[in-house]
């Protein structure tokens, strides 16, 4: 039986995802918050950039949990947690910690969702952006990983 290899985000990588989104939240003239999680949607790494708005510090750890909880980008739930779709409803449970809006992507390792991160602060456009910055970090060091 083959070994399967997962990449993991420890908090090296966790940094260098979160640094990636800053700096294309700087690129966008935007203030972010960032948050990355692990498999698990326990918070690895967070950083809120200087006058970014007070509600990212909750927003941004949501949207990793939810991306990691449904293995979805966040985005892609707007539809089905709307009234009348399938999920109607979902963001109100665990919580109300599910955010069914941008800026939260799963991260996939070896068929699995190991992490995620959640971007806040900026248009929906803008948070996306951001996290598929992050998520790009996540996935070149997917491929080094794949590679030894």
């Amino acid at each position: 039986m083959p070994r399967v290899t997962r990449t993991e985000v420890d908090l090296g990588l966790a940094r260098r995802m979160v640094a990636a989104a800053v700096q294309a939240a700087t690129t966008r003239d935007v203030l972010v918050s960032v948050a990355v999680v692990d498999g698990g949607g326990h918070l690895v790494c967070f950083e809120r950039m200087d006058g970014a708005e007070i509600a990212g510090p909750v927003l941004a750890p949501d949207k990793a949990y939810t991306a990691v909880a449904h293995r979805a980008r966040t985005h892609e739930l707007a539809p089905l947690v709307s009234p009348g779709g399938p999920l109607a409803g979902m963001q109100s449970a665990a919580r109300g910690r599910f955010v069914c809006f941008a800026g939260g992507i799963p991260l996939w390792s070896a068929r699995r969702v190991v992490a995620a991160v959640g971007v806040s602060g900026g248009t929906a456009e803008h948070d996306l952006a951001c996290a598929e910055a992050a998520a790009a970090v996540f996935d070149a060091a997917e491929g080094a990983e794949g590679a030894e």
